[in-house]
């Protein structure tokens, strides 16, 4: 039997300066994502499409979950194959195509996790782990491009250079 989960969260536009959108460039784009017991987001839209550009935009965010997502699978499945991870970071990159008539899509998303293990032991473990990672991501799983993963993993006691 599957489980159901809800999210449920409070989107809010601030960006009314007076004339609400009687015009393309009369209002901004800002807005705040919210839920309850968290931190308000404040968003807004990229700043090609005239947002600004010191709030997240919907892009950027999209790109961020799947970033967290995998993260977040990558470490359950660490620890039950007694892989020990020391450190992970990512830089995720998306790419989006803007078609002719304003719409676009995601064509694209590359994940690039390092990961450090404790021991060289668990490098190879920790490597196969980022495929079954990346099939348990629940937004992976559900957007219609491609999110690829170019791993990396470290061990702890070898200096970063050292040809892993």
């Amino acid at each position: 039997m599957s489980r159901v989960h809800t999210y449920q969260l409070s989107l809010s536009w601030t960006g009314n300066v007076g004339s609400g959108t009687s015009d393309y460039r009369a209002y901004e784009r800002a807005h705040e994502v919210s839920a309850a017991e968290k931190p308000t987001i404040l968003g807004s839209s990229d700043p090609a499409f005239r947002g600004d550009a010191r709030r997240w935009n919907p892009e950027e965010l999209l790109v961020a979950s799947l970033s967290q997502c995998h993260l977040l699978a990558y470490l359950h499945l660490a620890a039950l194959a007694k892989v020990v991870v020391i450190a992970y970071t990512d830089t995720p990159v998306g790419t989006m195509a803007e078609n002719a008539d304003g719409s676009g899509q995601f064509t694209e998303a590359r994940l690039s996790p390092v990961v450090t293990v404790a021991e060289e032991s668990m490098v190879t473990r920790a490597d196969e782990l980022h495929d079954a990672a990346h099939r348990m991501c629940f937004i992976a799983a559900s957007v219609n491009f491609p999110v690829r993963h170019a791993p990396r993993t470290l061990v702890a006691s070898l200096e970063p250079d050292s040809g892993r």
